[in-house]
């Protein structure tokens, strides 16, 4: 019997660890230009790593409930998604100045895994 919200549970489970993944290598390769540029890097695949777990929990976490309101619990959760990765590059490129460029990357590699993720997912 398949399951679909269990399924989509353990996909948002793999996404996540697979971003972490993502957001750490990302990390370990700007460490070759320095410590704030692996910071930068990390941080920005954090920011995508933190906003998909936001979105995860909103959608899956509750009790199963009718159509409508799993839409609404997903717009909701992706809206909160983007507001922690804009706050959180606010918070990176001007609160902590942080170079750009690795914040970006780290942030495209992580991003990068939601696609490979769609794409050969059956």
């Amino acid at each position: 019997m398949y399951n679909s919200i269990a399924a989509g549970r353990r996909l948002a489970v793999q996404v996540v660890a697979a971003q972490s993944v993502a957001a750490i290598i990302t990390g370990l390769l700007f460490l070759l230009q320095g410590i704030a540029s692996a910071t930068a890097a990390w941080c920005g695949g954090a920011l995508v790593v933190v906003g998909t777990a936001v979105l995860a929990l909103r959608v899956f976490a509750p009790p199963l409930a009718a159509g409508g309101a799993t839409l609404r619990r997903f717009a909701v959760g992706v809206l909160l998604k983007w507001m922690v990765v804009l706050a959180g590059f606010y918070l990176v490129l001007v609160r902590l100045r942080l170079p750009p460029l690795p914040a970006l990357t780290g942030f495209g590699a992580a991003l990068l895994v939601n696609f490979l993720a769609l794409k050969f997912e059956r």
